[in-house]
C-alpha cells in the first residue's frame, strides 16, 4: 500500500440541494436479496448503519420496488411501498441517522429484467419499451406509464415524508428507464420511440413529476450507464454529444447528481479524452457526479460475477492513486464504493487514519450472496 496517497480530496465536504455531506465517500446501491416477500431482515438495520459509523458520508440503499405490480426483481427484493416494508425502512433510515450518517433509498422498476418466476405473480406479464427477451411480457402502454410515473413520484414523496436525505433513481443496466434508452430494446414507434429525444421522454417525464411533488432543494440521485447486465460492451451514447442528449434535459427535469455507473472508474469514456463517465457527466450538464466502478479493488468481476484474478485486495495503490487524482481536478463530486466497503464497514475512517493493516480483501464467500453479479460496483 502506498503510504504516501493523500486522501484529502475524499474527506473534502459538498453542499448538495439542502445536504452538507462530510465527504466524498457514498456507499454505492448493491443488490443483497436479504428481503422477505419485500420485508427487509430485521438485521439490514445494522449492516447499513455500520457503514455511516465507519465513515461513509452517503449511504444509497439496494433497489427497492415502486408500487407496480410488475416491478419487482424477485420475492427477496425490498418494496419500498406497504405497512410492513416501511416500517423497517424506517428502522434502517432511524439506524442511519443514528449513527451519524446520511441516506437516500434506491427506487427501482427491474421492466424486462424482472426474474419472473420468482415472484408472487408469476403469470403476470413483465413490461418494457418493446415486448422482447422476457416471457410473458408485453409492450407498455400510455397507462403502463402513466401508473410507473406516478409510482415512483409516490415513493419520492414517501421517501421525504420519512425523513429520508433525498432519493435515488436506478436508470441503468438495462432495467426499465434504460430500456428506454437503448435501440437494441426500444423499438417503439410512437413519442417514446424511434429518436433519442423520445427514447429519453419517459425517463424525463417521471423526473419532472418527481421533482414536482418533493421540496425543490430535495435531492434526486439518477443513476445511468453505458453497460447492461446482458452485455458489457453496450453504449447508450457513441459521442459526447449524444450523451449530452441524454443527460442534459434529465438536469433541467430535476436531477441534481448523476451516478455515472461504469465498471472501471479509470477508463476514459471517449476516445479523444481522458474525462469519465461521471467526468462527462459533470461537464456535460454543469450537476454533481459520482464515479463508481471497482474503487479500491485491483480486479473488476468477470461476466459470471467472479474476480478476473484472483489477488484482488481491499485497498490497491495502483487503484486509489487515478481516483484521487481526478478528484483532487474536480473531474467529478463523488466516488461510489462497493465491494471494499461489504468487507471493511470501516474503509473511510481506516484510510483515513491510514490504518491499512486492518483492512480485509474482498470475499464473495465471507461477505455474503448477491443476487446478481452485475449489480456489483
Amino acid at each position: 500500500m502506498n503510504t504516501t496517497l493523500d486522501f484529502d480530496p475524499l474527506f473534502r465536504s459538498l453542499r448538495v440541494g439542502n445536504l452538507d455531506l462530510p465527504n466524498r465517500i457514498v456507499m454505492s446501491p448493491m443488490t443483497r436479496s436479504f428481503a422477505t416477500n419485500g420485508v427487509l431482515d430485521p438485521a439490514m438495520a445494522d449492516y447499513y448503519a455500520a457503514r455511516a459509523a465507519g465513515g461513509t458520508g452517503l449511504i444509497i440503499s439496494e433497489g427497492a420496488a415502486v408500487d407496480h405490480e410488475v416491478a419487482h426483481f424477485t420475492n427477496s427484493i425490498p418494496h419500498f411501498y406497504g405497512q410492513a416494508a416501511l416500517a423497517q425502512w424506517r428502522a434502517v433510515l432511524d439506524a442511519v441517522h443514528g449513527a451519524g450518517g446520511l441516506m437516500f433509498p434506491q427506487l427501482w422498476h427491474t421492466g424486462l429484467g424482472r426474474m419472473a418466476e420468482y415472484t408472487a405473480n408469476p403469470d403476470t406479464p413483465s413490461i418494457g419499451p418493446s415486448a422482447i427477451g422476457s416471457k410473458p411480457a408485453r409492450a407498455m402502454e400510455q397507462r403502463d406509464i402513466d401508473a410507473v410515473i406516478e409510482a415512483f413520484a409516490s415513493a419520492a414523496v414517501t421517501a421525504e415524508a420519512m425523513g429520508f436525505d433525498g432519493v435515488a433513481i436506478h436508470g441503468a443496466h438495462g432495467y426499465l428507464l434504460d430500456a428506454f434508452f437503448w435501440p437494441r430494446t426500444n423499438r417503439r414507434e410512437d413519442r417514446y420511440g424511434g429518436e433519442l429525444a423520445n427514447r429519453i421522454r419517459f425517463a424525463v417525464e417521471l423526473v419532472q413529476e418527481m421533482r414536482r411533488r418533493v421540496a425543490p432543494d430535495f435531492p434526486i440521485m439518477f443513476r445511468f450507464s453505458q453497460w447492461k447486465g446482458t452485455d458489457y460492451n453496450a453504449k447508450i451514447a457513441d459521442t459526447p454529444d449524444e450523451l449530452a442528449a441524454i443527460l442534459q434535459p434529465l438536469a433541467a427535469a430535476g436531477v441534481d447528481i448523476f451516478d455515472a455507473s461504469a465498471r472501471r472508474f479509470w477508463l476514459p469514456e471517449f476516445s479523444d479524452s481522458s474525462l469519465n463517465l461521471a467526468g462527462w457527466a459533470k461537464k456535460l450538464t454543469g450537476k454533481l457526479a459520482m464515479a463508481v466502478g471497482s474503487v479500491g479493488l485491483e480486479s473488476p468481476l468477470d461476466v459470471k460475477g467472479r474476480l478476473e484474478t484472483q489477488s484482488a485486495a481491499a485497498v490497491s495503490a495502483e487503484n486509489l492513486t487515478p481516483l484521487l487524482d481526478m478528484l483532487a481536478r474536480d473531474e467529478f463530486d463523488l466516488v461510489g464504493v462497493g465491494r471494499v466497503l461489504l468487507a471493511n464497514p470501516r474503509w473511510p475512517n481506516l484510510i483515513r487514519a491510514r490504518k491499512f493493516s486492518e483492512l480485509m480483501p474482498y470475499d464473495p464467500a465471507r461477505v455474503g450472496a448477491f443476487i446478481e453479479p452485475a449489480l456489483l460496483n
